[in-house]
């Protein structure tokens, strides 16, 4: 595709020679490429089937209502990346968002949290892939079957984000196709032909406040959204194989966003209205109805037809996730923030891929799914604190967005918000916020680990990390730009004849 810059606009390897790179990876990667890419990293599909149960059994079926209040919190983190990345679109996304809007220190810290919460989601995908996998074989769901079907599952996805950016984006269509089939095509049918409730259900607590209000329980069942709403920032994590990166990356986070949230609404609300038993899923008696429910309304052939449309799109998650967190590796070692930086930022000649970054985000998975299988009730407490730490990182970007808007940066993307720039960015960090505290909230079990146990892996995830950045001070070990944010929108728009030469 043609780098023949548009009037007013910088060519995409002028753009990334302004922010101090040269260009290593191929630009094959199309808007819908992109776009696929971050809508099977966000994965309705997978988030509804992993939280049904829980958010029906916490809140009932009102917990919907959460799915269209995180839509709309996360549409405002969306945008405010979206000039970011128009400024900055550059590989690793958070890192080098962080890094240029404030400095190497913070950058380094949000990276920290950021990378491991995507090697544990990476971990936490396999591990709920195998469960399908198993059902559609008809074998016993047992630690061991669920290691080994975890561990192919991520050596799968190795070996075709080994085999280059096409390669990720063809897969990234079928299962962008695969999502599309299997939430909104599954969840029109299951409203308008196997529908055994009315839609008046959604406002239906059914009972889960018991003598008390219904707010906190409303509250409680935040999960519902919190959970769903995180992927678009994939988008970003690739920007150097992307073709005019600046204006399609926002586009497309933007799409994921509603498209992941219109295919969510389907799907939740297919499953709650065809559900033969909601009663007692609401009671917590199913821990896992879907599979049911999908037996009582597409029968046995209809439901392995499904099984293989979710494997498709669990084989495509895993795949973004990879994929973004070697990007993420890459970016930060190419700046020499890492231990064997130089080793991690190789860049395959032949596929253009970071080799070595995709390895390290295939293997600690796989280690931590062989920790899983000896302990199998670390898995919860591995990814409890996983959500909390992207939302953290997320704010961390909106947060240092919003101090650069206060000491006059304005983006020079080609995308912008213009006036309207710093209230979205004000919302978007309070809507953060709020978010951040449903998340960290302790629970009420009486049991301390239990009710603690987000918090106290976000805080070991914390300590180590600061730990490590004072001791061993890598950003000292970075010549990199950092913290250039207004000086690069002056360069951009020197460039772009949109100021005068000062």
């Amino acid at each position: 595709m043609s780098d023949a810059p548009t009037p007013g606009r910088l060519a995409d390897e002028e753009h990334l020679a302004v922010l101090g790179y040269e260009g290593k990876f191929d630009r094959s990667m199309s808007l819908w490429a992109n776009f696929a890419l971050g809508f099977t990293y966000l994965s309705p599909l997978v988030g509804v089937y992993s939280l049904f149960a829980t958010a029906l059994a916490t809140g009932g079926p009102p917990s919907i209502w959460w799915i269209v209040i995180v839509a709309c919190g996360q549409m405002l983190v969306a945008l405010v990346f979206g000039e970011v990345v128009s400024q900055y679109p550059i590989h690793g996304g958070i890192y080098p968002w962080a890094r240029r809007l404030w400095g190497r220190r913070y950058a380094w810290l949000a990276a920290w949290v950021y990378i491991w919460a995507m090697i544990v989601t990476i971990t936490a995908v396999s591990e709920f892939g195998a469960g399908f996998v198993t059902s559609l074989l008809g074998i016993e769901l047992t630690p061991a079957s669920t290691l080994f079907i975890a561990l192919g599952l991520l050596l799968l996805a190795l070996a075709i984000n080994f085999s280059g950016t096409k390669w990720l984006a063809r897969i990234a269509r079928i299962g962008l196709f695969a999502e599309l089939i299997g939430v909104i095509g599954l969840g029109l049918y299951l409203l308008l032909f196997q529908r055994h409730h009315s839609f008046s259900v959604f406002f239906d607590s059914m009972g889960t406040e018991g003598d008390g209000s219904y707010v906190p329980v409303f509250f409680a069942s935040a999960l519902a959204g919190l959970f769903l709403f995180y992927g678009f920032e994939a988008c970003g994590d690739v920007a150097e194989e992307v073709a005019d990166p600046a204006s399609r990356i926002p586009r497309a986070m933007i799409m994921t966003i509603l498209v992941g949230a219109v295919s969510a609404l389907f799907s939740f609300a297919g499953y709650v209205l065809a559900a033969p038993n909601l009663e007692d899923i609401v009671a917590g008696k199913e821990g896992d109805p879907i599979p049911a429910i999908l037996e009582a309304t597409l029968g046995t052939a209809g439901a392995k037809v499904f099984l293989c449309v979710a494997i498709l799109a669990f084989i495509s998650c895993v795949l973004s996730l990879q994929a973004a967190a070697s990007r993420l590796l890459y970016s930060f070692a190419r700046d020499g923030m890492l231990p064997g930086h130089r080793w991690l930022s190789k860049v395959s000649e032949r596929n253009k891929v970071p080799t070595n970054a995709l390895i390290v985000a295939c293997t600690v998975p796989a280690l931590i799914c062989v920790l899983i299988y000896f302990n199998e009730g670390i898995l919860f407490s591995v990814t409890s604190f996983a959500i909390l730490g992207i939302y953290l990182a997320f704010q961390m970007v909106v947060f240092a967005s919003l101090k650069q808007r206060f000491q006059g940066w304005r983006p020079a993307g080609p995308f912008s918000l213009g006036k309207l720039g710093i209230v979205v960015n004000v919302l978007a960090l309070a809507y953060g916020l709020f978010a951040m505290y449903l998340l960290a909230k302790p629970g009420e079990s009486g049991d301390f680990f239990t009710d603690w146990v987000v918090l106290l892996g976000l805080g070991v995830v914390l300590i180590s990390g600061l730990a490590y950045l004072f001791i061993a001070r890598p950003d000292r070990l970075s010549d990199a730009p950092s913290g250039d944010a207004r000086h690069v929108a002056d360069e951009i728009r020197r460039r772009t004849g949109q100021v005068s030469v000062r």
